[in-house]
């Protein structure tokens, strides 16, 4: 991996993207993203559903990466077009299918702060911009040959698995409450079964892996900021949903970890 291009541009908001994923690890010490949920605020300010906070929220990776991407002059060459195909299947599942597929319970008051969709955007636009420019104008190892080196298969591997994994366990969580939930249900319930086995936030580990592999895979620079960019806001939400299990439920599995299985 290169950290300097030699494009002035994409070397700044690299150097950039690195210090905000530093302060979005620092500032977890106090909290965690207020998105909805356990984790939402009632107080002042825009909210906004859980449903339209994510879909709102997340919109710009479907925009940002294909606008920069089709820019670039390698744009129709068949190992950049790869990565956009899984770009735009992984976020068309994280912006539109999985919030679509939210089951809210009725009255439940909208608490997804304005101000974290605010910071999706900004992360949103950084690494939609570092990796479409990367990979479709700057890097210049994505030529054919590149789909047999065992770094793209290693990292193709990973992300499925990763990907799989976050699917499985957003609907096992899903279906916890019924299609059509009564007020008067539980709004919170213990998950089993799958990756839940292990850890308390398998959809978070699952995401976490989905970024390691694509990192691996198109071996740059900005896909290891989108990593980071994970970690640093999904490590500390683990740790505090784990927390709360063990708080709010006295039978909750004491053998479950945070988010890596036997470790943390």
């Amino acid at each position: 991996m290169t950290w300097y291009t030699g494009n002035t541009l994409y070397d700044t908001v690299l150097t950039v993207g690195f210090i905000f994923a530093a302060l979005i690890l620092l500032s977890s010490v106090y909290g965690t993203a207020k998105y909805g949920g356990r984790f939402g605020t009632k107080g002042g300010g825009i909210k906004m559903g859980s449903k339209l906070g994510w879909v709102v929220m997340e919109f710009p990776g479907l925009l940002v990466f294909p606008i920069v991407y089709f820019m670039g002059r390698n744009a129709m060459e068949p190992v950049p077009l790869f990565f956009l195909a899984v770009w735009m299947f992984h976020y068309s599942n994280r912006a539109l299918i999985n919030p679509l597929l939210m089951r809210v319970q009725p009255g439940t008051q909208s608490s997804f702060d304005f101000s974290v969709v605010l910071a999706g955007w900004f992360t949103l636009t950084i690494h939609g911009y570092l990796n479409a420019a990367y990979i479709s104008e700057l890097g210049t190892h994505y030529v054919p040959a590149w789909f047999s080196d065992p770094r793209f298969l290693t990292g193709l591997a990973i992300y499925a698995f990763g990907f799989t994994l976050n699917i499985h366990s957003d609907h096992i969580l899903r279906n916890l409450r019924s299609k059509h939930p009564k007020p008067d249900e539980p709004r919170y319930k213990i998950p089993y079964g799958g990756g839940f086995r292990l850890v308390s936030c398998p959809q978070y580990l699952g995401e976490i892996l989905s970024f390691v592999g694509f990192a691996v895979m198109t071996w740059n620079l900005g896909a290891v900021f989108v990593l980071a960019i994970t970690m640093a806001n999904l490590i500390p939400r683990a740790l505090y949903t784990h927390k709360w299990f063990h708080k709010n439920f006295d039978d909750y599995p004491r053998e479950r970890k945070a988010v890596i299985p036997f470790i943390l």
